[in-house]
Order: structure tokens, then C-alpha cells, then sequence
């Protein structure tokens, strides 16, 4: 039986949405706001969710403590109050929207798991608007 353990974590990080292959007035047309030269920021969401097999001598399928440290040291250090474009060397050459955003936490994350375990992140950039990759 396969069972999925999920984490919620936090952080904040600016970013500016747009294509530097691109005129300004397609950018500004193509992403608005989010183009802004001065960059904008977010209090990002994060859901975490592994899925596996229980471990019949632990009752777990992972560690929860075991997770929450790999999101505090893989996403939340290397995220949490950083210009994106500017501070994190993936994306300057990659646009930090969140749908990239969450593919960089679902490459950071899981080389660290079980190979036998799914991972899915869940990214909320707003309240109402989130993202999910699994991978796929």
C-alpha cells in the first residue's frame, strides 16, 4: 500500500517575469505586472509530497523530520529572501516563473529520496494561483 506524506514550507523572493530574447513591448504585453523592471515578490507556498511504501518497522513511509530538513536546506536556505534572477544561478538563464520554479525544487529534492518514493511539489505563488509537478 502506498501512502503519500506531505510538508508545507514558506519562504519570500522576488522575481521579474520576462524574456530577454524579447523587445519590451512584447514583454510588457506578454506578462504585465509580473515584467516590472524593478522586480516584484512573492510569499511562496510549498507542499512537498512523497509517496511510498510504509516501512513496517517504523510505520513511516519517510522520516517527517528527515523532510523538513531537506526542504529547509535544499529550498529554503537557497530561496527564501533572494532575487531569483539575480541570486540564483539557474535562473539566469531560465525564467523564474512558478511552473520553473517548481521543476528546480522537484530536481533539488529528489536526488535526495528513495529512489521507490514519487515526489510532487505543489507551489503557490498567490492564494489562488499554484502549480503542481511531478515529474511528469
Amino acid at each position: 500500500m502506498r501512502v503519500k506524506v506531505s510538508r508545507k514550507a514558506h519562504f519570500n523572493a522576488a522575481h521579474r517575469i520576462f524574456n530577454k530574447n524579447w523587445d519590451d513591448k512584447r514583454n510588457e504585453d506578454t506578462f504585465g505586472k509580473c515584467n516590472g523592471i524593478n522586480y516584484h515578490g512573492h510569499n511562496y507556498e510549498l507542499i512537498v509530497s512523497v509517496t511510498g511504501e510504509i516501512d513496517p518497522e517504523t510505520g513511516y513511509v519517510i522520516d517527517i523530520g528527515l523532510l523538513k530538513n531537506i526542504i529547509r536546506d535544499h529550498v529554503e536556505i537557497e530561496l527564501d529572501h533572494k532575487n531569483l534572477n539575480l541570486d540564483v544561478l539557474y535562473f539566469k538563464n531560465v525564467i523564474p516563473s512558478a511552473e520553473n520554479i517548481s521543476i528546480y525544487i522537484y530536481n533539488k529534492i529528489k536526488p535526495l529520496l528513495n529512489n521507490n518514493f514519487d515526489l510532487e511539489i505543489i507551489l503557490y505563488e498567490t492564494p489562488r494561483n499554484f502549480v503542481t509537478y511531478n515529474g511528469n
